[in-house]
């Protein structure tokens, strides 16, 4: 039996008049009584580790313990909850890997932020605000960002989740990233925005940006992604789309339908303005129809999926009427195209909501179901009044003021604009970006970290392609087991290469030119539209019997792995 909120004690340290207090949670009800109320039994089978997808799940250590203030809506604490019940329906034993990740690096903020903000985030306190009051104005601190303890280590663990899952998706050794205390998507270059203060979807895609052409960004926040949009409104190799309330006043106040970037980046930003009460089958059949549409033009190489609950119904800030089923229909939607996909969170401040609707889009990720019933936890009080309920009704409350018209008109646009991209953009020779890391050369690494950093820098030699349905065992050149040697290669005959003549081109000198740039990342008072002339260079070489290979000019980064360390691994 176990004593909570008791340690045990050596019997031979115990008098022997010692009894145990009558309060503690051993002699008094742990759980709510749930009366008729069904409780649901966690999953104990375990994930193989062959299977696929593989699923990494990215939980810092100790961030739901930051607290913006009593007042303040943004509540750290809906991590907890989350994790609690994850593992209460046993859904870790179908995630491959769970990691406690290191903090992001001051380097590794410097990718995106500025030296200056970053340098205030580091040193002010709430016991120095008074000192640093001219500072905190300069950066936009308030009461939507406030002053609190640890602000700045609070900010530096969920950037660096969703970099450690950036990494791993680069790397090929994950599928699905998932990252809940992740997806604040407000901040910008030199100020935070929105209870945001490091954007670290901009960071995490500019570290897929190392190795993948394109990425998509998915928003279905209540709120405008702006953050994010604005960091790559002149790229064509990052596509915005957001779905999210436009009232002109309603924060952050930017997203309208007109708004669709600008420079190389024009029609690469995608906005879909709704307005208040919109309802699931509204909302569903114009997420699916857009990102369809945009998945089949742009043909992103991977997404990053920002799920702010805040626009699900009866939520704090909010104004729409989606349910949890429906919220995590659009995950499934996107899971569904089988590309790398980190998933985030972001907004939701009804706490009890969040956390649910975060567990079964959990549960929708794994590809396994789980009953309506939640499990028991050790906050079995926050969710009495749904009657310990997943899916408890939270529609209906707003009025719709969404019509099948202006939907369509929305949808007529979108499109439009996806036709003037007139095919995804090409990224054949590409500069890999500068390693945002930043660590020192002579720092400690695992052979797996090396072998990541190598098929990283190789931009994906090392990679295999995989198979992508849930339980369909890995059978490529490197499975140790093949029931049978591989076939070599046959190779044609010589005499009908000797009738056809010397092929051109077999001994002589072969000419390559590559083209190298880098991805832009523009902050607001960037007014330029082009980018600066890009230097080429071509290699000549010679060869006997074989042509010579065109190679692309990288520049020397100093690279290292990330250290984030794997607390929980199921057969892997």
């Amino acid at each position: 039996m176990y004593y909570y909120g008791t340690h045990a004690t050596p019997a031979n340290v115990l008098s022997a008049n010692f009894s145990w207090p009558s309060d503690t949670f051993s002699s008094s009800p742990y759980f709510n009584d749930r009366g008729s109320n069904g409780v649901a039994q966690p999953i104990t089978e375990r994930i193989h580790p062959h299977s696929r997808p593989i699923v990494s799940y990215y939980s810092p250590k100790g961030v739901g313990a930051h607290h913006y203030g009593e007042r303040h809506p943004m509540k750290p604490a809906r991590l907890t909850l989350t994790n609690e019940l994850v593992f209460g329906y046993g859904l870790h034993n179908q995630i491959h890997n769970i990691y406690d990740v290191r903090s992001a690096t001051r380097e590794e903020l410097q990718a995106y932020h500025d030296s200056d903000y970053l340098d205030f985030l580091s040193k002010v306190t709430p016991a120095n605000q008074s000192e640093m009051r001219n500072l905190i104005e300069k950066f936009n601190c308030g009461e939507d960002c406030p002053i609190f303890a640890d602000m700045y280590d609070f900010s530096r663990m969920y950037a660096g989740a969703s970099l450690a899952g950036a990494r791993k998706l680069c790397a090929g050794t994950t599928d699905i990233a998932i990252n809940w205390s992740g997806g604040l998507h407000h901040a910008k270059r030199g100020e935070p925005s929105g209870f945001c203060y490091v954007n670290d979807i901009v960071l995490a895609i500019l570290e897929l940006l190392r190795y993948h052409p394109r990425v998509l960004y998915i928003d279905i926040d209540i709120h405008h992604g702006d953050g994010v949009e604005l960091a790559f409104y002149q790229s064509d190799r990052v596509m915005t789309v957001s779905f999210h309330k436009y009232t002109g006043d309603f924060f952050p106040g930017t997203g309208k339908l007109d708004d669709n970037g600008y420079g190389a980046g024009k029609n690469f930003a995608l906005n879909v303005p709704l307005l208040d009460g919109i309802d699931d089958d509204m909302y569903l059949t114009i997420f699916k129809t857009i990102i369809e549409d945009t998945v089949a033009s742009f043909r992103p190489s991977a997404i990053v999926l920002q799920c702010g609950a805040d626009s699900l119904g009866s939520d704090r800030l909010g104004a729409f009427n989606l349910s949890i089923a429906a919220h995590g229909e659009c995950v499934n939607f996107v899971r569904a195209f089988n590309v790398p996909l980190l998933v985030v969170g972001g907004g939701g401040y009804t706490l009890r909501n969040v956390c649910r609707c975060w567990t079964y889009e959990t549960s929708v990720l794994v590809g396994v179901s789980i009953p309506n019933e939640l499990p028991r936890t050790v906050y079995d009080s926050f969710f009495a009044d749904s009657q310990w309920k997943l899916h408890p009704p939270l529609s209906g409350r707003v009025e719709n003021q969404n019509t099948p018209t202006s939907l369509q008109r929305i949808t007529i646009s979108i499109r439009n604009k996806l036709r003037y991209l007139q095919g995804a953009p090409s990224v054949a020779m590409q500069e890999i970006p500068p390693d945002i890391q930043g660590f020192l050369k002579d720092e400690e690494r695992t052979q797996e970290e090396i072998e990541e950093e190598i098929s990283t820098a190789t931009a994906g030699e090392q990679r295999m392609d995989v198979s992508i349905a849930r339980n369909e065992f890995f059978d490529g050149d490197k499975d140790v087991d093949h029931d049978s040697p591989p076939t070599p290669p046959s190779r044609a005959p010589r005499s009908s290469a000797r009738r056809g003549g010397r092929a051109r081109g077999g001994r002589g000198k072969a000419r390559g030119r590559g083209r190298v740039s880098s991805a832009s990342v523009i902050d607001d008072d960037d007014d330029d539209d082009d980018d600066p002339p890009v230097s080429r260079r071509s290699t000549r070489g010679r060869g006997k019997g074989r042509a010579g290979k065109a190679r692309a000019v990288v520049p020397d980064v100093q690279t290292e792995a990330d250290s984030d360390t794997p607390i929980a691994s199921n057969g892997t």
